[in-house]
């Protein structure tokens, strides 16, 4: 085969290092953005935090939704950043961002000395809280030994989840004479401990040892222990006609007994495994002013930072050349960084204002007048990729007078309604959580008996998506949800 050298031309899109940058900074949340923001300042000592608020900047952005909108990644990849930067020049004469302030951030800068620091919280385990009960109950060397491994076995709900059988094999390896009496008074014990009703094996042991605490002339109690430990598979499935007949009880007098077991927790470790707060900083808020509907990008989420122009005209006076390519590179880098958040910014005010323009019903009216929204028509809209849009609305918090909410919220599937229209599927949510809300809780409303009503109401919405909604709204079914109360 013969060696040839062949000339070609083609074209071709490269990722740069900058706008990589931008496409990462476009996803963060606001915590994650803050975050990164405190990176760079501690990485690059060309940036600084602004000292005040650049007002401009935020109008600017907040009107944007009149100017004409271009793809962030396109804009940002047919952008060509100048190889070496006249350091004297400002930031004004090259980009738009300025050297000033973008926003303000409440993550960055220096606290004061008097600022409170703080130190986290304790929490205390559902074991925890029973391990010291159980030191000071005076159990023998044996017992504790039952007891610890007891207490091991109750899960986050307060239930025990071993057998007493397999209890007594674990304590007799260390104690050999231990007998399965030993173990059961212990369980009895850990039982009383607070809160009550822990180490129950089931839920009618768990309330049966509650209804104890109650005094015997408690109304009812006598019926309420009967049903708790007798008919517990007839209280599960809220058959109250079946329970009325076993119990001998009239309605009237079944409803009091259901409401002296409604006091009652079937969870006791529940309260010991909460869930931490989780804080969310809006991304941009909505008000209406003058009856317009207006996005405003929030000022406690922005970035404020610039470039210090102080230092970077130290390149100038550099005494080699090594050290002012350094200080020239850190320059390009930190106005890379701060084009890079004001391309964000505008990127998020254009698809913010799109949504608004799209769901004004929903701000309105509420959730039953969202309308049908997915994100090709939002990149349409504002000429941008569907994937631009997908990292601008992921972790990204809009504040309403109806609540904050993540701008993924306003996209939603269509169903097709009777008159030829749609309806999307957050307002049939809307619809099926009004209806459930409204029922009769004797007698409520079966899947089919939802898709009648709204039917009704011009939405034709098979049963089975009556019934797929309903189960991810964590909405039990109509057996469910029947109570006497």
């Amino acid at each position: 085969m013969k060696q040839s050298l062949q000339l070609k031309l083609g074209q071709q899109l490269t990722m740069t290092p900058q706008l990589q940058q931008a496409i990462r900074l476009l996803q963060l949340s606001s915590l994650d953005l803050q975050q990164e923001i405190q990176e760079a300042l501690d990485s690059n000592p060309l940036l600084e935090v602004a000292d005040e608020f650049d007002g401009d900047n935020l109008n600017e952005l907040t009107t944007s939704q009149d100017t004409s909108a271009l793809d962030t990644d396109q804009a940002m990849a047919n952008e060509s950043m100048p190889e070496d930067l006249p350091v004297d020049s400002t930031w004004e004469d090259t980009y738009s961002a300025g050297s000033g302030s973008l926003g303000k951030s409440s993550s960055v800068g220096s606290a004061s000395d008097d600022d409170y620091v703080y130190q986290g919280e304790t929490s205390e385990s559902l074991q925890d809280y029973l391990l010291w009960q159980m030191r000071l109950s005076h159990f023998s060397e044996v017992d504790e030994r039952i007891a610890e491994i007891i207490i091991d076995s109750i899960d986050d709900n307060g239930y025990f989840q071993q057998s007493l059988e397999e209890v007594l094999l674990a304590v007799q390896r260390d104690f050999p004479e231990t007998e399965l009496d030993e173990v059961a008074v212990v369980l009895k014990r850990i039982q009383f401990f607070d809160p009550i009703g822990v180490g129950a094996r089931d839920v009618g042991e768990c309330l049966a040892l509650q209804l104890k605490q109650f005094p015997t002339d408690t109304p009812w109690l006598k019926e309420a222990q009967t049903i708790v430990q007798e008919y517990i598979p007839l209280l599960a499935n809220r058959d109250f006609r079946t329970l009325a007949r076993k119990t001998k009880l009239k309605e009237p007098e079944l409803k009091e007994v259901m409401r002296l077991i409604h006091t009652l927790q079937p969870r006791p470790g529940e309260n010991f495994n909460q869930r931490e707060s989780e804080y969310v900083i809006p991304d941009v808020s909505v008000r209406k002013h003058q009856g317009r509907w207006i996005v405003e990008l929030n000022p406690d989420a922005l970035p404020k930072i610039r470039v210090n122009e102080e230092y970077a005209a130290l390149s100038k006076q550099a005494r080699n050349a090594e050290d002012g390519q350094y200080i020239k590179q850190h320059v390009q880098d930190a106005r890379w960084f701060i084009k890079s958040l004001e391309s964000r910014n505008e990127t998020l005010m254009k698809v913010a204002n799109c949504i608004v323009q799209r769901q004004q019903a929903f701000f309105e009216y509420g959730e039953e007048a969202m309308r049908p929204m997915v994100l090709n028509d939002v990149a349409e809209s504002i000429d941008m990729h569907e994937s631009t849009v997908s990292r601008v609305t992921t972790q990204k918090f809009m504040h309403t007078p109806r609540g904050i909410f993540e701008l993924k919220y306003f996209f939603s599937s269509h169903v097709s309604t009777e008159d030829g229209g749609e309806c999307s599927s957050t307002a049939i949510r809307a619809f099926i959580r009004k209806l459930v809300a409204a029922e009769r809780p004797e007698k409520p409303l079966s899947d089919s008996k939802i898709a009648e009503l709204m039917a009704d109401q011009g939405i034709k919405v098979a049963r089975r998506t009556i019934a797929k909604y309903r189960e991810a709204m964590n909405i039990p079914p109509s057996n469910q949800r029947k109570s006497l109360l």
